[in-house]
């Protein structure tokens, strides 16, 4: 489901994933037209960096 926010809706996705303020900035970086394009970008990016921290911290609670 977060991947199809982070296509139609950017900025939803970073208060999804705990980040409020970045969210707020990827909301004004996608008001304009063509910051839509890099808004999406980071918020796919950003993302993939929440799911990979998610599964390292699930190896090292599980390891120990």
């Amino acid at each position: 489901m977060r991947p199809i926010i982070a296509l139609c809706l950017p900025w939803l996705t970073f208060f999804t994933i705990g980040r409020p303020i970045s969210g707020i900035i990827c909301l004004i970086l996608q008001i304009t037209l063509l910051g839509w394009i890099p808004a999406t970008l980071w918020a796919v990016y950003a993302l993939s960096q929440y799911k990979t921290d998610k599964k390292i911290e699930q190896v090292l609670s599980s390891g120990r």
